[in-house]
This record gives C-alpha cells, structure tokens and sequence, in this order.
C-alpha cells in the first residue's frame, strides 16, 4: 500500500532522501518534467491537454519530526536535540533509529526508584532524556553512532478498529500519498506538484518553490490536529476523524483565499464528498511561504484531520483519506475555471 511505503521511510527533515527516491520513482510515469533543487525540493510538471491560463500548483511536505545526535556521553549514551515540535511528554520510553543504518535505541530517563518525591511530579524536559543504544561506553557507541546523525521513531504502520490506520509521519506522508494518487489523471490545465522539504522546521523548502514558480494558485495537502478525546470539548476540538478533509479559513502563518475555499466547498458539495471546516487556527504549514514568497499567489489547505499528530502513534480515518483524495481530483481536475474566479 502506498501510504505503508511513505511512512515506512523515514525522513526527518533535512535528511529526506529516501522519501524523495521513492516519491520519484512513483511520480515519473505521470510528469512532463521533474526539478529537484539544492534544497531537495521536487518539483513535477504536469502537461495539460488545454491551454492554461493560471500556474497552478499543489503541495505536500516530505519531512517528519524526529532528533539529531547532539553528545555522545563517556557511558555510551545519546543526547539529542528535537527536530520540530514535539511534546517532551510523548518521548519518554519510545524506541528510535538513529542514522541511515537504523541503529536501534529506546528513550530513557532515570527508573522511578531513584526519583525524589518532587522529581515524580514534574514533566520530565527532553534535555533529561538520553537514547539508550546499547553500548558500554563512547569507545563503542562512536563505532555506530555519529553526531549529526539523525533520529526517527521506530514505528510500524497498522490498521486498527474500523478503518483507521496508526503510523507515524502521516503528517505528512498522507499528503504525500494523495499528490502521487492525482498525478495518475489527467488534466485541462498545466500542473505543478510540488514535494518540499524542511516544514516541520519552519517551513524552509516550500519558499524556495514558491519564488521559483511564482504561481497563481498553490494548494496545501496536508495532515492536520484531530482531538476528538475524552476531556477535549467539541469546541476546541480543530477537526473530527470520520467527516472528511478539512478545509482550512485560518492557521498560525496564513489565511485562505475566500474565492478558493468556495472553490473547494462547492465542488465537494456538487460531488458528495463530505467535508468539514477546521476549526482551529493554531500550527502552520506552506502556504505561509506561497503567500510570503510567491508574488501575488492565492493559497487554500485541505487536510486529512490526524489524531496524536507529530509522534510516533499518530491517526487516521482511511475514509478521510480517501475522500481527501477524491476531492483534491476535484480540484485539480476543475481548476481550468479558476480564471473565471479569482
């Protein structure tokens, strides 16, 4: 299964190289052109069968959180910093890979035997924690392990429940997934898809794409904050698993372009694709670098809403997945009236 493969790979961001080989290998039966740039960026055109009067493009990230060794300690332990927005609370015990020859570790702290009473009370600072590789001392640890290598969760994809998928890096492999799905059709309108780099850092390689194309339009496909849990009231709750793509007004680096988001409501409406409207503007994604970078580029988000997003056991429903699919074909496939809109 394609979104198996994605998160298979591991791909913190700076070092996504083998999410980028795969994605290639994917995309090249269906694109005109493919640009990888310095950053690592991809970059796939798409040839219409009419004549184009905006550049259109959509976009999914290819980066996931995860660390980078910063010490390797005399006893053989591994100190790391975050790569992205992580909660220190979700790292304590979870078992990692470290470099490109996976070397296996697990999260540590001291045992709860040999915690003071206030100890016990306070969230433990991922600065406390250290990766437990199995080595006696640095002699050997520095045999597999090296500073600067890089830190991804070691978790297996699986199906759970009624239709729900557990992996990590669905934010935002599954956007990922949904572009590779799309370039399989076939359109009226010039395409870009574009794969970027480093979002989960600050959103670094979508503003080296949105200079270089300059578009007119720029879609987001992305993962997006589900919190339908106990003690989460419906009203803080961003997005629900179940209700279909999330179709975003507002988040923490921009605002939707209003004649898009009709756009886009519109279409799943005419098709019966259910949707729904996020209802939270925290966290960001690229279209902050389209909207800062790209001249004069109207920007819309649609995302598979992903439950424990940003660690190793996040969620989905497989029918927003789908259904996120279906529509952003839609909007592909309709975009040659955008001319008219906008």
């Amino acid at each position: 299964m394609l979104l198996k493969n994605l998160t298979d790979l591991n791909g913190v961001s700076g070092n996504e190289d083998k999410v980028r080989e795969f994605i290639k290998e994917q995309i090249t039966p269906y694109a005109d052109e493919i640009t990888v740039d310095t950053l690592g960026n991809i970059i796939a055109f798409k040839k219409g069968t009419g004549k184009s009067d905006l550049r259109i493009g959509f976009c999914a990230h290819m980066d996931e959180v995860g660390g980078i060794v910063s010490k390797i300690t005399d006893d053989g332990f591994i100190k790391f910093k975050p790569v992205g927005g992580i909660d220190d609370r979700i790292l304590l015990s979870k078992r990692v890979v470290i470099g490109d020859n996976k070397i296996p570790g697990v999260i540590g702290i001291k045992a709860i035997h040999l915690q003071e009473d206030d100890e016990r009370k306070k969230i433990v600072k991922q600065k406390s924690m250290y990766i437990d590789i199995g080595a006696k001392d640095k002699e050997e640890a520095e045999t597999v392990v090296a500073l600067g290598d890089y830190i991804a969760f070691d978790s297996e994809y699986m199906e759970m429940g009624e239709g729900k998928i557990k992996a990590k890096a669905l934010d935002d492999r599954v956007g990922c997934a949904i572009l590779i799905e799309a370039m399989k059709h076939t359109y009226e309108n010039d395409m870009y898809f574009c794969f970027s780099t480093r979002e989960e850092i600050g959103i670094r390689g979508a503003g080296v794409i949105a200079y270089r194309l300059q578009l007119d339009v720029a879609f987001m496909v992305e993962g997006t904050i589900e919190a339908h849990l106990p003690f989460v009231k419906d009203y803080d709750c961003p997005t629900f698993m179940g209700r279909g793509p999330a179709v975003f007004h507002i988040d923490g680096g921009s605002i939707s372009n209003k004649k898009l988001i009709n756009y886009i409501c519109g279409l799943a409406e005419e098709n019966g694709v259910s949707y729904q409207h996020r209802q939270s503007g925290a966290g960001g994604n690229d279209a902050r670098a389209f909207t800062a970078n790209g001249g004069s580029c109207a920007t819309a988000v649609v995302a598979v809403p992903c439950r424990y997003i940003h660690s190793p056991v996040s969620m989905i429903d497989e029918s927003d997945y789908k259904a996120t699919a279906e529509l952003v074909r839609l909007m592909a496939e309709n975009s040659y009236k955008l001319g008219g809109i906008l």
